[in-house]
């Protein structure tokens, strides 16, 4: 099963990038991130629950009124992650942003092996915990520093906006610790997949009547849907895959070993993605210091798990 989860957690952070250019087109054809993020989450319930009822697990839901309530409200932390982006992009930029997240995934992480929250025995900060998440975090600052084109905006007195992203980062492994919960009350994973994507739904749809009745956004629309490629669907199969499986891991694994592993495979797509301008964005070019950042962030994950 660990030899399984650790190419499988790697594979799943790698669909991150492909969720992002579908959902790139699927802004562009609606016209709305919240729109675009709402319909990309009810395709993936609806995935989830088409492999429930395939394998024969969709029964389970009914034992759902007998878990505690916190255990199914993990995929509020989807739509709190997307909303962050949203938030945060045009304020500190991409590039700090995606770096900031990134740390605060690794931060969290770190804090749930150390105390045990991840399901498994508490680890000590050993060499090569404490080792391997510097490389991660060296990493993800290296690619920041060799990511090409325009740079990002200064971070000067935006204390608030930074911790936002840390945290928005940080609700991640939380969230895959809290799936892994329902999955032992229910066991089934499909289901507790389903769940959580149909509460961030529900999340990402009220963040939706929040803009367009508080904020005054325009609505959106859906007449640009037929002209979008194909593609443009896959972010909510991508977006479950990804949580199935970081639920799944990180009991197994460890939640630092699996959030590295994703994280790094969303890396390791990305270099492809903006060197060949893949799912319509724009081509850019990979330095050899972004190339550096991503061989840090791999050799991090395997001294967490292998030293």
């Amino acid at each position: 099963m660990e030899t399984l989860l650790i190419p499988a957690s790697l594979f799943a952070g790698g669909l991150l990038a492909v969720q992002a250019g579908a959902n790139a087109q699927l802004s562009k054809a609606t016209g709305s991130p919240f729109a675009a993020t709402t319909l990309q989450l009810s395709v993936g319930t609806l995935a989830l629950l088409v492999l429930a009822l395939l394998t024969g697990t969709l029964t389970a839901i009914a034992a759902l009124p007998q878990v505690p309530w916190w255990h199914a409200v993990g995929g509020v932390a989807s739509a709190f992650y997307v909303v962050s982006t949203i938030l945060l992009f045009p304020r500190l930029g991409a590039i700090v942003s995606v770096c900031l997240f990134i740390a605060g995934q690794m931060l969290a992480s770190f804090a749930l092996d150390v105390s045990g929250l991840a399901g498994g025995t508490p680890r000590l900060i050993d060499a090569p915990l404490a080792i391997g998440m510097l490389a991660i975090l060296a990493g993800a600052a290296i690619i920041v520093k060799g990511q090409s084109g325009p740079q990002p905006h200064s971070v000067t007195g935006k204390a608030g906006w930074i911790a936002l992203a840390l945290l928005a980062g940080a609700v991640l492994p939380v969230q895959g610790v809290v799936n892994g919960l329902l999955r032992h009350d229910l066991g089934a994973p499909f289901v507790v997949g389903a769940v959580s994507f149909l509460v961030a739904t529900f999340a990402m749809a009220v963040a939706l009547l929040f803009s367009a009745i508080v904020l005054r956004a325009p609505a959106p629309t859906l007449k640009g849907l037929p002209a979008m490629p194909w593609w443009g669907w896959l972010g909510g199969f991508a977006g479950a895959t990804y949580v199935t499986t970081v639920f799944t891991a990180i009991p197994v694994i460890g939640a630092s070993a699996a959030v590295g592993l994703t994280v790094a495979g969303q890396q390791v797509a990305s270099v492809f993605v903006d060197r060949h301008g893949w799912f319509r964005l724009p081509k850019r070019e990979v330095s050899p210091l972004r190339l550096l950042g991503v061989v840090l962030l791999l050799a991090g994950v395997a001294i967490i798990k292998l030293l």
